[in-house]
């Protein structure tokens, strides 16, 4: 599909130059509520799995962050107790989360095709990733991200809001082809519906000082 190509290649172009810019910031104390939330209902045990195939201890279940880029959102998971791994679909942006946190475990993919088993997560984040998805593929996304979860699993999701995507060919002194689609939080929280999720929080902010719109975060379950 060429805008995977086209998000692996523009993310590989601009990882040095995005790395330094978000260095030091990680999101607005709303934001990292929600997220300290998310931690603690999976550390509570929704969607207790067994133990990795690959040795990781699963506890009550793994989690991953899926577009992890640098690994910021990863990281400080795992900070407040949460068995999280990485996926992002830039070699670059996984190369630099492993020298930055080398304690953790980061690997290439696509939340398009997952290479998960069905059922084996107890959580998934896709913080400000599924913006790169274009509208026929979103219910395939979703549903991928159902496949994967367990019974009982959480899912956290966090995106810019609005109605038309914004394309960028050059950004950081550097040629892309880059579409950030900006979303509907009553939109999304529907297609989690269709696809099976129970949404239970829908929280939408004001854009902040360096925010061009709204911000909004929902999470969402498997039923178990």
């Amino acid at each position: 599909m060429s805008f995977l190509a086209d998000t692996r290649a523009g993310y590989n172009a601009i990882a040095g130059d995005y790395v330094e810019m978000v260095k030091g910031e990680l999101a607005p104390p709303v934001d990292r509520g929600l997220l300290t939330a998310f931690a603690e209902i999976v550390r509570a045990g929704g969607g207790a799995v067994a133990d990795r195939a690959d040795g990781r201890s699963a506890g009550r279940g793994p989690v991953v962050e899926v577009g992890c880029g640098p690994g910021r959102i990863t990281a400080h998971l795992h900070g407040l107790g949460v068995d999280i791994f990485g996926i992002d679909l830039s070699p670059r942006m996984v190369a630099i989360a492993r020298e930055t946190y080398p304690g953790l475990w980061f690997e290439e993919g696509s939340m398009t095709a997952l290479d998960l088993p069905d059922g084996g997560l107890a959580g998934l984040v896709s913080w400000y990733s599924l913006i790169h998805i274009p509208p026929e593929h979103r219910p395939g996304v979703l549903a991928e991200f159902h496949r994967v979860l367990a019974p009982g699993g959480h899912l956290l999701l966090a995106f810019q809001v609005g109605d038309e995507p914004v394309s960028y060919t050059e950004a950081f002194g550097h040629q892309v082809s880059l579409v950030f689609h900006r979303l509907s939080p009553d939109g999304i929280a529907g297609l989690l519906r269709r696809a099976g999720f129970t949404v239970s929080v829908q929280m939408l902010r004001e854009q902040g000082e360096r925010e061009k719109t709204p911000q909004a975060c929902l999470l969402a379950r498997k039923p178990a």
